[in-house]
């Protein structure tokens, strides 16, 4: 069966390039920072068939780009004294008694 890959795919209407461009994509928002020989080898896990192999390139510089695009988030600032702080800490002042404690 995996030797008709491209004509699989073709009947799905799947493209070489949309189908390495978008698994290189959700491999860089699941696992950022991958380097050369390593992108190398997943992109051979992800894409064993020898039909694949022609997209090795495309596939690494589309998980180049999106690891450079997907962004930390920045972490707020702190809040301004006259501003409302992001949250409130709140301490447990008593403990509940435990239902087992109570049958007993």
């Amino acid at each position: 069966m995996n030797d008709h890959i491209p004509q699989i795919c073709s009947e799905v209407d799947l493209t070489c390039q949309t189908c390495t461009a978008d698994s290189a994509r959700q491999l860089a928002a699941v696992c950022k920072g991958l380097r050369g020989k390593m992108i190398g080898q997943l992109f051979v896990q992800i894409y064993p068939n020898s039909a694949c192999a022609p997209m090795h390139k495309h596939f690494a510089v589309h998980y180049l780009a999106a690891c450079a695009a997907v962004a930390t988030p920045a972490l707020p600032l702190a809040p301004r004294e006259t501003e409302a702080p992001l949250f409130e800490r709140r301490e447990v002042t008593f403990a509940r008694p435990s239902v087992m404690a109570a049958v007993a």
